[in-house]
C-alpha cells in the first residue's frame, strides 16, 4: 500500500472556495474551523491496525454541508473552479479509510442531504444523506421494505453505496452492486452545477467506487414486498453445531434476511443480553414468521436452545448491529492488542473450521449465511501483514476465498471505472489517493 505524500491544498484557492461556500450555504454550514476540519478527515479506519498505523493520512483544509441534492451539485462545481480536491462522506462509517482526504482539500458531507424524495411501487428515492433505516421506515409506511441495509443501519444512503459491499438481505440479493441500485443521480468534477442521471449496468461504475468517477447526490434503490419478521435468539454449547444449522437455515423458503453466528470468545464480548448467553455459542436470525417453527425445529434437532423471539422494526435493525464487523469491533473492544481482521467465504468455513482456525494466531470467526456460500471475518490476535499473506495463502489451500479489506483503493471492476473517471473527472479532483499505483486514468489534482 503506498501512502500519499500530505500537502495541503493552495491556501488562496481553499480561502476562496471557503469564501464562495459562505455566501451559497450561509456560514455554519461551510468551515476551515479545525476541530470540523479533523473530525471530517476520520471514517472508521481505526478498526484497522493496518490503516491506523499510518495516521494522520489527510486533514482536510474545508468542510461544506450541503443540504440538498441540488447544493451538492453547487460546491462539487464551486470546487472545481477553484481547482480544491474533493472528498465525499456520509457519516464515516466505512472502515478502511475510503473517506479520508488523503490529498486535502474539501470535504464534502453529505448527511444534511437527507429528503426522501418519493417511495414508489419497488423503488425508492432519497438524497444521498437519507439514513438507510430512515427509508427502511418510509417503506413500511407502504407495505414494502429495502432489498437490503448495510450492519450499521445508521449509514447514508450514498455512503452505503459509495463503499459498502453487503448487509442485512444479502443472503437473498447478494452484494450492494447486485442489482439493488435502480438509477443515481451524480455530479461529475465540472464547473457548471449540473446533475447527471444514470441507470441500470450505467450506474454500477458509481456504485463501491468511493466516489473517484462522480459523487452521488440522489439515489433510487429496489424495494420489495413487506415481510413480518421474526428475531430469533438460539445457542449451543458447541460452536460447530452452530455454524452446522447455519447452512440449513438459509436454505428455508422464504430465505431468511441474516443468519448470523459467533462462538464463545466473541459471544463473551459482545453487549449483555440474556437472549445471548456467555460462554456459548450464539446463533441469531431474521427470518419470515412463516418460517418461525421449521427454523425452531432445526435448531433444537441440532441441540441448541431458543433464548427469546423478537418482533416490531426495531429488533431486525437491534439484531444487523451485531453483524459483519460488528462482532469483530467488541471483541477487539474487549481484548485490546494487535488485532487483524480478513473476509473469508466458502463452504469450507463449516466443515474445515478446525483447519480454518488454525491458519493464523489465536483466529476467531464470525459466520454469516451470504449469497451462495458462508461468509465471514477471520480475526486473530497478534497477526502482523507479512503472516496474514501466509495465512490467506493457507486459507486458499483449504478451499477458502479470503480478501484483504485493509486497504483505499477502487478494487472492482477497475478498468470501466477508469474510464468513466476519465470523461467525468479530467483533473483528477474526485477523492485523489483512491487509486492503486498505476490505476489513476488522469494525473492527480498534486501531479500537475
Amino acid at each position: 500500500m503506498t501512502t500519499p505524500t500530505l500537502r495541503a491544498a493552495d491556501p488562496a484557492a481553499v480561502l476562496g472556495l471557503a469564501r464562495e461556500l459562505r455566501e451559497l450555504l450561509g456560514p455554519r454550514r461551510a468551515t476551515i474551523e479545525i476541530r470540523a476540519r479533523e473530525k471530517a478527515s476520520l471514517d472508521g479506519s481505526a478498526m484497522s491496525p493496518v490503516i491506523s498505523g499510518q495516521y494522520p493520512l489527510g486533514l482536510a483544509d474545508l468542510v461544506a454541508f450541503p443540504a440538498s441534492a441540488d447544493e451538492i451539485a453547487v460546491v462539487v462545481a464551486a470546487a472545481v473552479r477553484h481547482g480544491v480536491p474533493i472528498t465525499t462522506r456520509g457519516k464515516g462509517t466505512g472502515n478502511y479509510g475510503q473517506a479520508i482526504p488523503m490529498y486535502g482539500g474539501l470535504v464534502l458531507d453529505t448527511s444534511k442531504a437527507s429528503a426522501i424524495v418519493e417511495v414508489g411501487d419497488g423503488l425508492i428515492t432519497a438524497e444521498a444523506g437519507a439514513r438507510m433505516i430512515a427509508m427502511e421506515t418510509a417503506a413500511r409506511a407502504t407495505g414494502q421494505q429495502l432489498w437490503m441495509y448495510p450492519s450499521t443501519a445508521q449509514s447514508t444512503v450514498g455512503g452505503f453505496l459509495g463503499g459498502g459491499s453487503g448487509g442485512t438481505g444479502t443472503i437473498v440479493h447478494g452484494s450492494n452492486w447486485m442489482g439493488f441500485v435502480d438509477a443515481l443521480d451524480v455530479v461529475h468534477a465540472t464547473p457548471e452545477p449540473t446533475m447527471t442521471h444514470v441507470q441500470g449496468a450505467d450506474a454500477q461504475p458509481y456504485v463501491h467506487t468511493y466516489g473517484v468517477g462522480g459523487v452521488i447526490a440522489r439515489a433510487t434503490v429496489k424495494l420489495e414486498p413487506l415481510q413480518d419478521w421474526r428475531c430469533l435468539y438460539a445457542s449451543f454449547d458447541d460452536f460447530h453445531d452452530a455454524f452446522a444449522v447455519l447452512r440449513q437455515l438459509r436454505a428455508l423458503e422464504p430465505a431468511p434476511r441474516l443468519v448470523s453466528s459467533d462462538p464463545p470468545r466473541i459471544v463473551n464480548a459482545l453487549p449483555d443480553d440474556a437472549a445471548i448467553p456467555k460462554d456459548r455459542a450464539s446463533l441469531r436470525v431474521i427470518l419470515d414468521h412463516r418460517t418461525l417453527d421449521e427454523a425452531s425445529a432445526l435448531i433444537t434437532a441440532a441441540g441448541g436452545a431458543i433464548h427469546d423471539v423478537r418482533e416490531g422494526p426495531q429488533a431486525p435493525m437491534a439484531l444487523s448491529m451485531l453483524s459483519y464487523n460488528h462482532p469483530v469491533w467488541w471483541l477487539m473492544q474487549r481484548e485490546p492488542g494487535q488485532w487483524f481482521h480478513i473476509e473469508v467465504a466458502g463452504e469450507e468455513l463449516i466443515d474445515r473450521i478446525d483447519e480454518v482456525h488454525r491458519v493464523l494466531p489465536e483466529a476467531v470467526l464470525h459466520i454469516e449465511a451470504g449469497h451462495t456460500v458462508p461468509i465471514g471475518m477471520l480475526a486473530a490476535k497478534y497477526a502482523f501483514p507479512d503472516q496474514v499473506h501466509e495465512g490467506m495463502a493457507a486459507l486458499a489451500e483449504l478451499g477458502v476465498g479470503s480478501h484483504n479489506p485493509h486497504q483505499w483503493f477502487v478494487d472492482r471492476d477497475v478498468e470501466t471505472v477508469q474510464a468513466v473517471a476519465r470523461r467525468t473527472d479530467p483533473d483528477g479532483l474526485l477523492n485523489p489517493g483512491k487509486w492503486a499505483e498505476g490505476d489513476a486514468p488522469v494525473e492527480s489534482f498534486y501531479a500537475h
